[in-house]
């Protein structure tokens, strides 16, 4: 008796152990959730203890941020689901490839993927996350168990560690013993940069496309070993602002299907009968739209799978802020949203987990026999091989299928003219056939000129990667199969020679510049040829690199053998050149073989800089050149020291009007001043800055102001410019321009213009008919017809080089690279 009493008991225990071995979040934390705003690491060692107490979750961690921090996913399912879920993973996979079979199974579950925090500053979301996680952990409601048998759930707690610890760190820094509600306190007004970005201050909301930062890059590397079927990606607004859910906004991209459009509805309605049980507002179908292919829910939509949105009204709301309404906001309510949509959101899904399998396996068979569309075909010519390779890397980050050269005449439509034209296919020439399963991606990122149904849009409304990468390309309507699958190589032999007068090295790309920075490094003289030459038979352009034996042998011993290892190093062939005697051009004594400085640059970053930009601009210098520069205020810029710092980069922003006295000195003294978009704007008008603003004549008849009351959130189409194309006509013959060819292809997204400069160098301009894609008004059309972009003022022994546009825009825009680093290293 005594032992079936202790039995007993101890299986109540056991019973009772099992049941409270998953700890809540407010029992993990030490405080409820919402009352407090959680570390990034606590919210790890949280998934972590909820996992290794339930069979039912297996997390897998996906990469680091730039700053360390761990990048995870959980994910969760019923326990039949756990146990074969790798068969499941790799069948889904299979769904999506037409050249493989699903494997039989009595029923494939659908992959439901929740995003949470994606922008620091929307920091309710990563809260919300250990809340779903730990009610599907639980599954202690019937419903949830039942929802789980149909779906696999994975949970990204936080997109933007990084940028959500800034965040974090500065409230939890500053708010006092209880969260102040009044809008106007100081935990509501972050200090620069803010927490939205990430740590070289990118939107990693526009990068899902592109991933040019390394959170997203590991993401999507583990995004597509799992192809989920819905995608809900989570934000927060203005918290004066109610809840959005889908359907989303026009304009909606014409390749976005019918059953995508569908269920964006079913899910909308689902969501709304809880909002409505709950008496919460809520809007759908305004404001976001589905056109721009780099966001958390336009990118899973061109890969097959449903796309969402959800914003929570809460940017810098803290633990509670007062609305506009006269309402408290609190991190509590906020939660409860993020939540009840995440639940509503599984709910449907598994009500409807066979019908998104069976569109789903349709969407990528139609892909392939139909692709969409009015071409079949893009080639892409290897006029620059460097950046045709960064081309081949991104398609293949994005699992788009491509092949090289077939050697054949073809009619296609012609990027840089608009026309149809006839071309020859040549070995090297990029070939993407829409023939595949990511026919769809592939279309989105190649189309000359996107379909926009309503101008308000989100975001820019074009980026055809042929203009975004600087290279020519064709659309062509026929099927072309590629015949190989890597670039040739071309590359000459260099002839032996003993002794050469100089060595030629080539500009053509980013990767060229790494060479010109190592050998910089190691105190090399380095020339450029701003004329080009002919020796030996061979012709070599303006832009070559030059270095000359003599000048640099004196101090360096073996020099020969250290530039044949840096050759091999950065695998580049440097031509010996036997004379200084050429056959055309000038000799090299001539000054159009001019010494080239070894740039030491300093960057502005502060309160009255974009942080984008920047970000931009810092991330560049550190990723991609490996090259040190120094982040200095706007104060700082007034004590410039020539010999510590020649090169000063002013990015984007709106800076104070001592500035230009401030620099006066140093630009006499050598400086080099560039300038970006809206920091020419600051210094217009102010010595010794000779450029002006483009004006328009306005017309004597008075136009029209009419306008309607239903009308007033709706853009002025007229004046519009979102984000438009332009070809940009360049002087070939000026270092800012080499490298790139007849014409830059930039990105507008303002309507500024410049005058020609009367005492400088006009290096690009636009001319008449210069609009190539992209939305933009027939006003703003007008008034960006004639003027500069880029030019080059002399400013004593100094130089002022203006950047009218953004040529690094989110880092995918590889042609303004080559722009930027001539005016780094090549401009004098």
């Amino acid at each position: 008796m005594k032992r079936s009493l202790l039995y007993l008991l101890l299986c109540c225990l056991g019973i009772s152990s099992a049941m409270a071995q998953t700890p809540s979040p407010d029992e993990f934390l030490g405080y409820p959730l919402g009352s407090h705003f959680t570390p990034h690491q606590k919210v790890v060692d949280y998934f972590k203890k909820v996992a290794s107490l339930n069979k039912n979750i297996k997390l897998q961690t996906y990469g680091k941020t730039y700053e360390g921090r761990e990048l995870l996913l959980a994910v969760i399912s019923d326990q039949d689901n756990m146990d074969k879920l790798e068969q499941i993973r790799t069948n889904n996979l299979n769904f999506s490839s037409v050249t493989k079979t699903p494997a039989k199974m009595s029923k494939q579950p659908a992959i439901l993927w929740l995003s949470y925090n994606v922008h620091g500053n929307e920091a309710n979301s990563t809260e919300t996350s250990m809340r779903v996680l730990y009610t599907l952990a639980q599954a202690s409601e019937s419903h949830v168990k039942d929802w789980l048998k149909n779906t696999v759930v994975i949970i990204d707690p936080c997109l933007n560690p990084d940028g959500r610890e800034r965040y974090v760190s500065y409230y939890n820094m500053v708010s006092g013993k209880a969260p102040n509600p009044d809008p106007s306190a100081r935990e509501h007004s972050e200090p620069w940069p803010g927490g939205r970005p990430n740590h070289y201050y990118y939107d990693l909301n526009r990068d899902w496309a592109w991933q040019t930062q390394i959170e997203t890059k590991q993401r999507l590397a583990a995004y597509h070993q799992w192809m989920p079927q819905v995608h809900v990606d989570f934000h927060e607004q203005g918290y004066n602002e109610p809840y959005y859910f889908a359907p989303a906004a026009e304009p909606v991209h014409q390749d976005i299907t019918p059953w995508q459009r569908e269920f964006q509805v079913i899910v909308g309605k689902n969501n709304a009968k809880y909002f409505d049980e709950n008496g919460w507002q809520y809007f759908t179908k305004e404001r976001f739209d589905l056109l721009y292919p780099s966001y958390g829910d336009t990118y899973p939509l061109y890969n097959g799978a449903i796309g969402m949105t959800y914003e929570q009204g809460g940017i810098r709301a803290g633990l509670a802020v007062v609305t506009a309404d006269g309402d408290t906001l609190t991190l509590k309510d906020r939660i409860d949203h993020h939540f009840t949509t995440s639940m509503a959101t599984l709910e449907t899904v598994s009500a409807n987990a066979e019908k998104l399998m069976s569109e789903y396996k349709k969407y990528f068979e139609q892909s392939t026999s139909n692709p969409p569309g009015a071409y079949t075909t893009y080639i892409v010519k290897a006029q620059n091989i460097s950046r045709l390779r960064k081309l081949a890397d991104l398609l293949k980050n994005n699992h788009i299928a491509f092949a090289f050269g077939a050697e054949r005449t073809l009619n296609g439509y012609n990027y840089e003219t608009q026309k149809t034209e006839s071309f020859k296919v040549e070995r090297n020439d990029l070939i993407v056939n829409l023939q595949q399963p990511h026919s769809v991606m592939a279309n989105v990122l190649f189309e000359p000129q996107t379909k926009v149904t309503d101008s308000n849009t989100y975001d820019i409304t074009a980026w055809a990667l042929p203009y975004a990468y600087g290279l020519n390309a064709y659309a062509v309507k026929e099927a072309i199969t590629g015949s190989f699958n890597f670039i040739e190589e071309k590359k000459e032999t260099p002839p032996n020679l003993a002794k050469p007068y100089a060595w030629v090295i080539p500009w053509n790309s980013v990767a060229d510049a790494q060479v010109l920075i190592a050998l910089q490094k190691q105190k090399v003289k380095v020339r450029i040829a701003e004329e080009g030459f002919t020796i030996g038979g061979k012709i070599y352009p303006a832009g070559s690199l030059l270095v000359y034996r003599n000048e640099n042998e004196r101090s360096m011993k073996d020099f020969g053998q250290f530039l044949s290892e840096t050759a091999k190093d950065f695998n580049v062939a440097f031509f010996p050149i036997a004379s200084g005697y050429v056959e055309k051009g000038k000799d090299f004594g001539s000054s159009v073989y001019r010494l080239l400085a070894t740039p030491k640059i300093a960057v502005v970053a502060g309160q009255e800089v974009s942080s984008g930009g920047v970000g931009e601009v810092w991330h560049f210098f550190e990723q991609e050149l490996g090259y040190p520069i120094t982040m200095i205020s706007t104060q700082s810029a007034a004590y410039l020291d020539i010999n510590k710092i020649n090169v000063l980069i002013m990015p984007d922003g709106s800076y104070n009007d001592k500035m230009a006295e401030q620099l006066g000195s140093w630009l006499n003294a050598g400086g080099k001043l560039i300038l970006m978009e809206d920091a020419i704007t600051s210094l217009l008008g102010k010595k010794p800055f000779e450029i002006k603003k483009k004006e328009y004549a306005k017309k004597d008849e008075k136009e029209s102001t009419e306008r309607r009351y239903a009308e007033k959130d709706k853009d002025d189409l007229e004046n519009a410019i979102p984000g438009a194309i332009y070809k940009v006509s360049l002087d070939q013959s000026h270092p800012l321009a080499l490298g790139l060819g007849k014409y830059y292809y930039t990105l507008k997204t303002d309507e500024k213009l410049y005058e020609p400069l009367e005492n400088g160098w006009n290096v690009g301009t636009l001319k008449a008919n210069s609009y190539m894609a992209g939305v933009a008004g027939e006003k703003v059309k007008k008034k960006l017809n004639a003027g500069m972009l880029f030019g080059v003022q002399e400013v004593g022994r100094g130089t002022v080089v203006y950047l009218g546009t953004d040529v690094l825009f989110r880092s995918f825009w590889e042609n303004g690279k080559q722009l930027f680093t001539n005016a780094l290293f090549l401009v004098n």
